[in-house]
């Protein structure tokens, strides 16, 4: 008989320790550890396979399957790849059990050498009638799809083997358990074996798997990132619950680019794909207001416009508040201080507030003229000419730095309607056309202020 170890692990990061500790030394959770109990594994002989010269072997291009949602295919990298293992995260409510319903539904309704394609849902948390009542409001009704009801790996497998189905759901993973191990479903030790079992099982069936993973208060997928590592491709929603709009964005994809988004509407019928977001994002856009611009950012291969607010105040606190939404706290502040050093726009006494309209996070440098064009518009309370849109990195020392993709950025402003652009100047004279535009090439923050009056 092995002898059953016992240990005790941080739920958070996974740190092992021989006994109970209030705080992790870790990651510094507290009351973070449970514990689990370990037999050892006896040893097994394994048949080696012989190392192969790189080029020998023969390369092929993923099989790819369309699932019907363009915004889906978009960030898979193109669409579905037989056996990946797709994760799919996001706050409780968002709509992950919703998108991923719509999308087996498609996959449901397709053929495949005359036969329609059957897929398998299995749910560890809600009863099929749950989901049937979920699927009643999204109008799916297919005999194709087929709902389980178990939380155990070894069974869920078992019977995806049998069914050979074209795709399989696990809602959600938190709630799978194999018999290997005595811990509790959503044990660091569980969700690592279970997500593990299933990705070999993928590859050696090549069957995707969506696995739906709950997060944690702070935003991110529950356990220490055993998952994230395993899966192939991580989708997380980001979006807030009352605002009607999700963008799904790519965290992590093996198969495609990891900056794409995909845009939704929550509606009564479920998830709407948002072909055009430029066009969402300006539509309610205030005009000839002071302290709103429009900036052209990428989101992987996408360009977006979407606009920038700013609200400079005084204070009438002792310290003044700087509050961003959208983009990065840091980065504003450090915009404000090259203002103030480089433009002379004293903002000492203010309150500087900042956000993207939509729910849209900017990570990219490009947007930083626009933030500084709408401070200085509600600064000075001057409007932007609302034809006008911006993009550009500063420097510290005041310069306005070029860009990558302006001719896609220049070529998405037109076809939604914008007259002038004010560009770094080296993007200006790289330029292989004008696209029907007034360009404007500045090189410092100066120029920028000096042309957003006009």
């Amino acid at each position: 008989m092995s002898k059953i170890k016992t240990v005790y692990q941080c739920q958070a990061c996974g740190y092992s320790s021989p006994k109970w500790l209030g705080k992790c030394p870790d990651c510094g959770a507290w009351n973070s550890f449970s514990e689990e109990k370990q037999s050892p594994k006896p040893l097994k002989s394994f048949s080696l396979s012989q190392p192969q010269p790189l080029s020998k072997i023969v390369g092929g291009k993923e099989r790819r399957t369309h699932i019907g949602i363009n915004e889906l295919d978009r960030v898979l990298g193109g669409g579905l790849v037989n056996g990946a293992v797709i994760l799919v995260g996001g706050d409780p409510g968002i709509g992950k059990s919703t998108l991923v319903l719509q999308a087996i539904s498609k996959i449901a309704s397709q053929t495949s050498d005359s036969n329609q394609k059957t897929v398998l849902y299995v749910s560890g948390e809600e009863s099929p009638e749950q989901i049937k009542l979920r699927a009643e409001r999204l109008s799916i009704n297919s005999d194709n799809i087929m709902l389980l009801s178990e939380t155990l790996v070894e069974n869920i497998v078992m019977t995806a083997d049998d069914m050979k189905p074209a795709a399989v759901v696990i809602d959600s993973i938190q709630t799978i358990y194999t018999e290997e191990l005595t811990s509790a479903p959503g044990s660091v030790g569980q969700i690592r074996e279970s997500a593990a079992k299933l990705m070999f099982f993928a590859k050696k069936s090549d069957m995707p798997v969506f696995l739906i993973g709950h997060v944690t208060k702070e935003g991110a997928i529950a356990g220490p990132r055993v998952l994230e590592h395993l899966v192939d491709t991580v989708l997380y929603f980001e979006g807030d619950k009352g605002h009607p709009y999700r963008i799904l964005r790519t965290i992590k994809n093996r198969f495609g680019s990891t900056n794409e988004i995909g845009v939704f509407e929550m509606r009564d019928e479920g998830l709407v794909e948002i072909n055009n977001p430029s066009e969402l994002f300006m539509s309610e856009r205030p005009l000839n207001v002071s302290g709103s611009t429009v900036i052209v950012t990428m989101e992987g291969t996408r360009p977006l416009l979407v606009e920038v607010q700013a609200l400079v105040s005084p204070t009438t606190f002792g310290m003044p508040r700087r509050t961003s939404m959208g983009v990065d706290f840091n980065r504003v502040n450090l915009l404000i201080a090259v203002l103030e050093k480089k433009a002379g726009i004293h903002l000492g006494g203010m309150d500087v507030f900042t956000n993207i309209v939509g729910g849209l996070k900017i990570v990219e440098t490009a947007a930083d003229i626009g933030i500084i064009s709408a401070i200085v518009s509600s600064f000075r309370e001057v409007p932007i000419d609302s034809k006008t849109f911006l993009f550009g990195e500063v420097g510290l020392s005041g310069e306005v730095r070029a860009v990558a993709q302006g001719d896609s950025r220049l070529k998405e402003a037109a076809k939604i309607g914008f007259k002038k652009a004010i560009i770094p100047k080296s993007n200006a004279e790289r330029l292989k056309d004008n696209f029907g535009l007034s360009i404007v090439g500045v090189k410092d923050v100066e120029e920028v202020i000096e042309n957003i009056r006009g």
